[in-house]
C-alpha cells in the first residue's frame, strides 16, 4: 500500500480512524454526512435542527420507545442507591 500523500498533505482525523479501524459503518456515514453538508453549505458548526436535518436525510427515523440513556446506572444500581439514599436521609433525622 502507497502511503505517500504528497508534500504538506496529511490525512484528516477521520480518515486516519476510518483506515485504522476505529470508525466502522452507520458512525462513518455520519461523519462524512456531517462533513459534505459543512463543506457545501460553509457552516463550520452546523446548528441541532441542522443536524437533525442530516439524520433524517441519511433515513433514520424513530420507530421504537426512547431507551434508558447510556450514561445512567442500571435498574438494580439505581434501586440501590436510592435505598441507601434513604436510610441516609433516615439517620439525619
Amino acid at each position: 500500500m502507497d502511503r505517500r500523500r504528497g508534500p504538506g498533505r496529511r490525512r484528516g482525523e477521520v480518515r486516519r480512524a476510518a483506515e485504522e479501524g476505529e470508525i466502522t459503518g452507520e458512525l462513518l456515514d455520519f461523519i462524512m454526512a456531517i462533513d459534505e453538508y459543512k463543506r457545501v453549505n460553509d457552516r463550520p458548526f452546523p446548528s441541532w435542527s441542522e443536524v437533525f436535518e442530516i439524520v433524517h436525510y441519511l433515513g433514520y427515523r424513530k420507530v421504537a420507545p426512547i431507551a434508558q440513556h447510556i450514561n445512567t446506572a442500571s435498574d438494580a444500581e439505581a434501586l440501590e442507591s436510592h435505598a441507601g439514599a434513604g436510610e441516609a436521609e433516615r439517620s439525619l433525622v
